[in-house]
């Protein structure tokens, strides 16, 4: 008798909602390949597409350059990170005129870790003191789309997982209209999330964020600062891969593309990929949950 193992249902395209992250280019270099990425995603048609904000403004000026770029060079909707560090509350007010006035509608709000070298997050003296208060300020300046940060496996200065979610519940309540989630593995550990918060009256969307895995060590450090968990089937995955990129990269699509198609059975239908400025990954995962960009129109015959 034949057996056919256990899988899950397909991911049908209908009702799927993406939207991508990409970090500003530090080099000539990595402009072009950032571009790479931009162009072979952009026929994915995603809601939107977020470039990051570094510490302390490290990156301001070219988090605007790359988004005025995307603004006026595809069809794409841009979204900024932007961050209460190391700024007052007019310096950040005036970056956001700045993209209102670009054109951007769209800021991802965040806190923002602390400058390279402190200890931990010290607000500016006249400025925000978290994103409650940043979502706030924005909402003064204009009518921005505000999207915040949620963290499923609780932020890690938070005092418990219920703090954590009045955190959320004050972002929200100050304007924001959807939340994305730090990066994680275990998709039940969202739906938890999801469901706890629905709890406590969250009604804005509650994305999850994807993390293809490309450099399992990297992912391991940042994790342990981020208060992400690493589970230990994720490590025997990619054991003995450290020299075989290749391999690599299809252990993290498939990674991923699992978690996503695990929480689509569940009802999810929006993620937001961290994409790390690498389009293969995350076009291999979309095409597999059923996205595909839309067939060019057929070139019209020519009249006899």
């Amino acid at each position: 008798m034949n057996h056919t193992p256990d899988r899950l249902p397909p991911a049908p395209k209908a009702g799927l909602k993406i939207s991508f992250e990409f970090f500003p280019p530090r080099t000539a270099e990595m402009e072009e390949s950032l571009w790479r990425a931009v162009t072979r995603l952009a026929p994915l048609q995603p809601r939107f597409v977020s470039v990051t904000y570094g510490a302390g403004g490290s990156t301001r000026e070219r988090t605007h350059a790359t988004l005025v770029r995307i603004r006026h060079e595809t069809d794409l909707v841009p979204a900024a990170h932007l961050t209460c560090v190391g700024a007052s509350r007019g310096e950040v007010d005036d970056v956001a005129r700045r993209y209102w006035d670009a054109g951007i509608r769209h800021i991802v709000a965040l806190r923002g870790d602390p400058p390279e070298g402190a200890a931990k997050f010290q607000p500016h003296p006249q400025g925000y003191a978290n994103a409650a208060e940043l979502v706030a300020g924005l909402k003064r300046i204009a009518d921005f789309d505000i999207s915040v940060a949620a963290y499923p496996e609780i932020h890690p200065e938070a005092a418990s997982s219920r703090a954590d979610l009045e955190h959320l519940q004050r972002k929200i309540g100050a304007g924001a209209s959807r939340a994305i989630t730090q990066y994680f593995f275990d998709p039940d550990c969202f739906l938890r999330f999801r469901d706890r918060a629905h709890g406590v009256g969250v009604t804005v969307p509650i994305v999850p964020g994807i993390l293809p895995v490309t450099n399992f060590k990297q992912v391991v450090r940042f994790s342990a600062a981020c208060g992400a968990s690493v589970p230990a089937w994720l490590a025997d995955l990619f054991e003995g891969l450290d020299e075989d990129p290749e391999t690599r990269k299809l252990v993290a699509a498939t990674v991923a593309a699992d978690q996503c198609r695990r929480l689509r059975a569940d009802g999810i239908d929006e993620f937001h990929f961290y994409t790390l400025n690498r389009a293969d990954l995350t076009y291999a995962i979309t095409h597999i949950l059923g996205l595909r960009p839309p067939l060019a129109p057929a070139p019209a015959a020519a009249e006899a």
